[in-house]
């Protein structure tokens, strides 16, 4: 028997979030392969009140088999290590509670990336594993690779260069934040990412590219006993799946449809699908609101925009039905997108920025469109073309593959893990 402890940031029933979704995703697949016992350990902030019972460090979670949570206290976001004595002498009896073979880690914020270290300290035979989701290791910008000043996308991270989005930090702190996450990391036996072009971002960065694996993200297939898309006159309705942070884009998005209306073209639809306004940038969320309160104001005749509210996975197969496209206006590198697999699950081609992982995935003209990322106007365009070119739709929908499945992704975790441990025994 093999014991993996998945370690995640958030549980996806307490916070939505692609890495956590994955995560869980993985966790629920594993219980169903023979000879793999499966933990899941999910941090949490202390936003969750009611969770933090006086003296608790890690607890279960909801009664479930298998499921704990960690209740982060003192995070050092600047260092991103763990400040509690506490905390830390609950994680490491629980490594020795749990003896796992595998320590996969999809996450350290919340966490620390010093658990990395104290993980191979307590247990020194365990297969450490780690999924990079973003580039928070590199990038202190919240790991999007994002420079501050501008909004440009970044391509190398440099003391100089991490100073300019930084004015306040010294280079010399960048030359020894690179230190310090490259010691912890040293312990890891295995990284994998979801989307290709992360492996030369990292190497370059300085890890070792035969550490680095590729794996997909996969899940299952929500669109399972709906019916095809229905048949429409117009494929003018397009929907955005995700939350309304920054990084995200849908402030592109709402840009756009101010363009389009004010050259006239309102024969189309709107739908916003998402939650998390509150982790937006105090900026975009005013942005964002004020558009929504301007449109809720108009005749209802008159408006393009609708705003649906969070969703659970349950609730695609509705909402993806009111649909003909999905929008992903990602404004950073997007690591992979997983709307864009719930997209093609339900054969709905997505127009999204030309970068990162999107960029990767969708081949443009074939199976979705791509636009110039950050660019309102080169969406605006997108959108028009979508509504008003005859055959386009069909012919996109006709060249979309299906996404990579939660037992695919599994199958290849497996062969990671038993690889890290038969290299081990060798």
């Amino acid at each position: 028997m093999t014991k993996v402890l998945l370690i995640s940031l958030y549980h996806p029933e307490l916070v939505r979030g692609g890495a956590q979704q994955i995560c869980y995703e993985l966790f629920t697949a594993l219980k169903s392969c023979d000879g793999i016992e499966p933990t899941l350990l999910a941090a949490v902030d202390p936003t969750f009140k009611s969770l933090y019972k006086v003296g608790a460090q890690i607890t279960g979670f909801d009664g479930r088999e298998g499921e704990f949570v960690y209740l982060s206290r003192g995070y050092d976001p600047l260092w991103h290590k763990n400040s509690s004595v506490e905390l830390a002498r609950s994680f490491a009896e629980f490594l020795e509670l749990i003896k796992p073979d595998v320590v996969h880690f999809h996450h350290f914020h919340l966490l620390g990336i010093d658990l990395l270290t104290l993980t191979r300290r307590i247990l020194p035979k365990v297969r450490i594993i780690l999924t990079f989701h973003e580039f928070l290791s590199i990038c202190d910008a919240e790991g999007h690779m994002l420079r501050r000043f501008d909004k440009s996308l970044c391509t190398r991270a440099s003391p100089v260069r991490c100073h300019q989005c930084f004015p306040d930090r010294q280079p010399e702190h960048f030359f020894i934040r690179e230190m310090w996450f490259k010691r912890h990391l040293a312990v890891v036996d295995e990284f994998t990412v979801p989307s290709r072009f992360m492996i030369e971002r990292y190497a370059s960065w300085g890890l070792d590219p035969a550490k680095i694996v590729h794996v997909a993200n996969g899940q299952p297939d929500y669109s399972r006993g709906c019916s095809a898309p229905e048949d429409r006159e117009k494929r003018n309705r397009f929907g955005f799946f995700g939350q309304l942070v920054d990084n995200k884009g849908v402030w592109i998005l709402l840009r756009a449809v101010e363009q389009l209306r004010a050259e006239g073209f309102t024969d189309l639809v709107i739908e916003i699908n998402g939650d998390n306004l509150q982790y937006a940038s105090a900026a975009r969320r005013a942005e964002i609101e004020a558009f929504l309160a301007k449109e809720s104001e108009l005749p209802i005749g008159e408006r393009i925009v609708a705003f649906n509210g969070s969703y659970s996975v349950d609730q695609l197969p509705q909402r993806m039905a009111r649909v003909d496209w999905c929008i992903v206006p990602s404004v950073w590198w997007e690591s992979f997108g997983l709307v864009i697999s719930e997209a093609w699950m339900f054969k709905r081609p997505v127009i999204a920025s030309n970068v990162g992982g999107p960029a990767e995935r969708i081949s443009h003209e074939k199976d979705g469109l791509l636009f110039d990322v950050a660019d309102a106007s080169s969406l605006a365009r997108a959108i028009r073309r979508a509504c008003c070119e005859e055959g386009l739709w069909k012919r996109l929908v006709d060249g979309i593959s299906p996404p990579a499945s939660a037992q695919a992704m599994t199958n290849a975790y497996l062969s990671v893990y038993r690889r890290a441990v038969a290299e081990h025994a060798a």
